[in-house]
């Protein structure tokens, strides 16, 4: 079996793993890092999604060895300073963002990336970057709202309506 290193939410951890076990099973399975959930374990619905080496991945599609020596952030990693949720967890509350709950893990973590690339993005573009991203309850309009307004408060400027 090979053994990989890999650091998640900051902390490294060394195993030995099946050559086929997908990223989002060790990470469950092994780590408890069950804030990532498994949907539809065939990339289409995106609630697995992490950030590996600081880019949205569904962590269904990678392999653990894929992930050998790269930095993973989960959900559960995002505290800006290890006290409080991050701005994106904290508009996602406030824009009541969810519903079920199910998909919210994937679309902070997409939405991440697409903030990264993006600090200032329009409805229209906050659509298209969370496209991957599939919510069955909310109609997204929350989540749209909720992006747009954590992207201003991560900009530092006072968030509006």
């Amino acid at each position: 079996m090979p053994r990989i290193r890999v650091e998640v939410d900051g902390e490294t951890y060394e195993d030995d793993v099946e050559p086929r076990l997908l990223l989002v099973h060790y990470l469950r399975e092994r780590l408890g890092k069950v804030g990532t959930p498994v949907g539809c374990d065939t990339t289409n619905c995106g609630a697995c999604t992490v950030l590996l080496d600081g880019l949205s991945v569904k962590s269904c599609s990678v392999l653990a060895v894929q992930a050998d020596g790269l930095p993973v952030t989960t959900v559960e990693g995002l505290s800006l300073d290890g006290t409080g949720d991050h701005p994106l967890q904290q508009a996602f509350h406030r824009a009541h963002a969810l519903q079920c709950g199910y998909c919210t893990p994937g679309m902070i973590m997409a939405s991440l990336d697409l903030l990264r690339d993006n600090p200032d993005p329009s409805e229209q573009e906050v659509r298209e970057g969370l496209e991957g991203n599939l919510c069955r309850c909310t109609g997204y309009q929350n989540i749209v709202r909720a992006v747009r307004s954590a992207a201003t408060e991560m900009r530092g400027r006072e968030v509006t309506s």
